[in-house]
């Protein structure tokens, strides 16, 4: 399974598309592209990716959440706990890092895009 959770206004975000649309391509591999800004994913859905992201990366909940957002202020976010941090970003999407690409049980927010090298030829 290769899917990106993708924001098509993010130039990273369209940077990793690119590199994970050439994988898929090349492995002949279905890609699911989620622009979670519309399909935001749910809460159990985040829940298992940080877990996917933690089990990668060691990426914490707080790694997951775009902290240079008037939004994350505004929801006074800067002393919340990993729980209240979920609920945020599935209330509020646009709050979800971006992009973050998930291939079979590994997940990694790449940011520069130039990580999901490493990381899909590691599966």
């Amino acid at each position: 399974m290769l899917i990106i959770y993708h924001n098509p206004r993010c130039s990273k975000s369209r940077g990793a598309l690119e590199l994970t649309q050439q994988f898929a391509a090349q492995h002949q591999l279905d890609l699911d592209i989620v622009d979670y800004q519309k399909t935001p994913p749910s809460l159990a859905q985040l829940t298992e990716l940080h877990q996917l992201l933690h089990a990668t990366t060691a990426c914490s909940v707080r790694d997951m959440v775009r902290d240079n957002e008037a939004l994350f202020d505004t929801l006074s976010l800067q002393q919340a706990d990993d729980a209240s941090l979920l609920q945020a970003l599935a209330a509020h999407p646009q709050l979800l890092q971006r992009p973050i690409v998930r291939f079979n049980d590994r997940a990694l927010i790449a940011r520069p895009p130039e990580l999901l090298d490493s990381f899909l030829q590691t599966q």
